[in-house]
């Protein structure tokens, strides 16, 4: 059985389990999935001392305040749509918090953001390619429950608790892991245009004016006109597979 704070957290359909602290879940569920680990099999933490973002950035959830957690997935869809992973996660994840009572918008490809916290953002993600011989995805994310304003090293950043929702931690593994077994699901069996339109509906950065940062270190501006069926943004007349991505005021 697993428990977080002393909570089962079994979800049906997923092998779930977990440890007190771990430098990163994702790196823990790799080393599974290259033993053989099977498809919708996850891991939480209490505690994640060296959690890896996206670009390379490193992040930490401090013990007893957030989410630490990873799941791994086998598609049976070609390998060249799996670069839509990263997007079905963030949807997946905001589905979860709706359903517990936080609204939640997408910044492409999958920051989770709190529209009642000024677009703060309350779940990053990352998605990472396991070579195995059967290839395998693991999907990193955390979540922010209980902080409070003080609590965060960057201005950007709320949890749940800021924005009125109070919710256990338990609470928020088995939405996020029932939701992104519907999303996951839906697209595996019927590809993007299954959960397209809601991905669009809550992509706030389609429309707006946005700086792309590229791994470069270049930069390119324009309006975020679509996502294509790749997963891929269309910013002007470009368009960009990987990116960070700034959402600019109006002028």
């Amino acid at each position: 059985m697993s428990t977080l704070d002393g909570v089962d957290v079994e979800v049906v359909g997923w092998q779930v389990s977990s440890v007190e602290s771990t430098g990163s879940t994702n790196a823990d569920l790799a080393v599974r999935a290259r033993a053989g680990a099977s498809s919708w099999s996850a891991l939480i933490a209490g505690e994640q001392t060296a959690g890896r973002g996206r670009l390379t950035r490193t992040w930490s959830s401090p013990l007893g305040t957030s989410v630490s957690l990873s799941a791994l997935v086998r598609p049976s869809r070609p390998v060249e749509e799996w670069g839509l992973l990263p997007l079905l996660s963030g949807l997946g994840v905001a589905r979860a918090l709706a359903s517990l009572g936080a609204e939640a918008v997408l910044k492409w490809p999958n920051d989770v953001l709190l529209p009642a916290d000024g677009e703060r953002k309350v779940c990053g993600i990352l998605a990472e390619l396991v070579a195995s011989p059967s290839p395998a995805v693991v999907v990193g994310m955390g979540v922010n429950v209980s902080q409070g304003r003080g609590d965060f090293p960057v201005e950007t950043a709320t949890s749940l608790a800021l924005v009125g929702v109070d919710v256990t931690r338990a609470e928020v593994v088995r939405g996020v892991l029932e939701q992104l077994a519907y999303v996951y699901s839906e697209w595996n069996a019927k590809g993007w245009s299954a959960v397209r339109a809601e991905y669009e509906s809550l992509c706030v950065t389609l429309g707006r004016h946005v700086r792309v940062e590229l791994p470069d270190g270049s930069t390119v501006t324009g309006v975020a006109t679509a996502v294509l069926d790749d997963g891929r943004i269309v910013v002007g007349a470009q368009t960009f597979a990987a990116g960070d991505v700034h959402h600019l005021r109006p002028l």
